[in-house]
């Protein structure tokens, strides 16, 4: 705040700063709180209160019948008084039942079933290798676009990465889609080799292996794991990099030594945003496995909500992925040495 109001003047410091913290409280800890709370409780009627409600209604035709026949007004009123209480004790559990009371606890979590667990696990695994291989892909971009190309051809590499991005997200995994289909591009280029017969349906199923999920996410998100890579790399001193060639040092050490280390920062940015992508994704494994290569856990959280319409168990379904990629973010400091301080950088 200090370093804001000397640099805009004390007003327009404090307009910043509460935009800053509107934005914090409206859009990240109201919603994630809201969704917090829905996973804690849920509501689960008794099953004996129906057989309460219909032993009480009988109680009261019973009561009534013994009521006609009397005639002493002191039983009477007493029979009424009984008659009354066994009524407010019948509105108060149909209440119960029509609208059951919150349970708090983290049921929502361990009803999880065995099937959704595994699903759990293996959407994270796949997740980790879709930024594996991003990572690996990506880093000699990076390099390339930062360190070894002069500057007219970086921006020609930077133009060349950014132009597909211009096109809708659906459309490039449609794209994708149409390449790796039973009776896509790359079936059909086969087929008029004669490898295989379409007509037999002989085709190359590539939508029924994860491979194709993983292309398509990794051509999705690639841009989230170059340009953290290239905004660190663009700041590396590049006579460090000759230093270390003059003193002998092959390249793969000089990668390992001089530009990996200083290109942690993006890095770990680039693993922690394609991570997050890849692990709550949800169209690109819908279009791309079209149901035959099995769910991403996205697409479970999606049928809590709107098919289901369990918003409790949607939401802690939610929260422990959002637990995950937490976790995953900590890690990433925690491996690659940086701080808040060095991402933000």
């Amino acid at each position: 705040m200090g370093s804001l109001a000397r640099a805009y003047g004390r007003p327009l410091a404090s307009v910043i700063a509460g935009i800053a913290v509107l934005w914090i409280l409206i859009l990240i800890l109201v919603p994630l709180g809201a969704m917090v709370e829905q996973s804690l409780w849920w509501r689960e009627a008794k099953g004996d209160v129906s057989l309460t409600i219909d032993r009480l209604y009988n109680d009261i035709s019973l009561i009534e019948l013994d009521r006609a026949t009397e005639t002493d007004p002191a039983k009477k009123a007493a029979f009424d008084q009984s008659i009354a209480e066994k009524q407010a004790e019948i509105a108060t559990l149909e209440a119960q039942e029509k609208d059951p009371p919150k349970t708090y606890g983290l049921a929502n979590f361990t009803r999880m079933s065995g099937l959704h667990f595994y699903i759990f696990v293996r959407t994270i695994f796949y997740a980790l290798l879709v930024t594996a291989l991003a990572l690996i892909v990506c880093y000699p971009v990076a390099y390339v676009v930062a360190l070894a190309s002069g500057p007219r051809k970086a921006i020609i590499l930077m133009v060349a990465l950014i132009v597909p991005y211009a096109i809708n997200e659906l459309l490039r995994v449609y794209a994708w889609l149409m390449i790796l289909d039973y009776r896509g591009v790359i079936n059909g280029v086969l087929a008029s080799m004669g490898f295989i017969d379409l007509d037999a349906r002989e085709w190359i199923p590539f939508l029924e292996n994860p491979s194709a999920v993983f292309l398509a996410m990794i051509y999705t998100y690639v841009l989230f794991m170059v340009f953290p890579m290239v905004n660190t790399l663009e700041t590396l001193d590049r006579n460090q990099i000759e230093a270390a060639r003059d003193l002998g040092a092959s390249t793969l050490r000089i990668h390992r030594r001089v530009i990996i280390p200083h290109a942690k920062p993006g890095i770990a940015v680039g693993c922690i945003m394609t991570f997050m992508l890849s692990a709550g994704s949800y169209s690109v494994p819908a279009i791309m496995t079209r149901g035959q290569g099995g769910d991403w856990f996205s697409q479970l959280v999606y049928r809590q909500f709107y098919e289901s319409n369990n918003w409790n168990m949607g939401s802690a379904y939610a929260v422990s992925l959002l637990v995950v990629c937490t976790a995953f973010i900590l890690l990433m400091m925690r491996l690659f040495g940086v701080g808040l301080r060095d991402i933000a950088r």
